[in-house]
């Protein structure tokens, strides 16, 4: 048995993955995760992450909001230094409307199973506002 916490955000228009981590930066989030940055391109439907330095993190956006990738799957793993969790951003294809977020750490204080979405959900989607979020879908499922 496994468990599964993710967020889906819709957006009223197109964003990049530089807006979308710049908005989430205020919130205390970042590309830099505790061993580098974490990203993927999907090209080649395996969605095999890769991971560099941290000083890379413009060359990744910039890669991954590259016109040669609008068609390709794409996701950054962001981190919060101060709670000490993190998630994976992923953006579906062509019009980048639809990130999902899942969470890799984070749980309920006394229920450890259990996510604190209400934390993740001040954390996201509050900051994400401002770039034209439009509606967000919360779920912690066991699989």
């Amino acid at each position: 048995m496994s468990r599964t916490a993710d967020i889906d955000l819709v957006f009223a228009r197109a964003v990049t993955v530089d807006a979308v981590v710049r908005a989430l930066t205020g919130e205390g989030w970042s590309l830099q995760e505790p061993l580098g940055i974490s990203y993927m391109v999907n090209n080649d439907d395996l969605f095999g992450w890769q991971s560099t330095s941290t000083d890379q993190a413009a060359e990744v956006l910039t890669m991954v909001d590259s016109p040669d990738n609008i068609d390709y799957h794409v996701g950054v793993c962001i981190y919060h230094s101060t709670a000490e969790t993190g998630g994976q951003l992923l953006f579906t294809l062509a019009d980048r409307t639809v990130p999902s977020s899942r969470r890799s750490t984070g749980a309920v204080s006394g229920a450890l199973a259990l996510t604190d979405m209400a934390w993740y959900v001040n954390a996201l989607v509050l900051p994400l506002l401002a770039t034209g979020l439009a509606s967000y879908e919360a779920r912690d499922l066991v699989d």
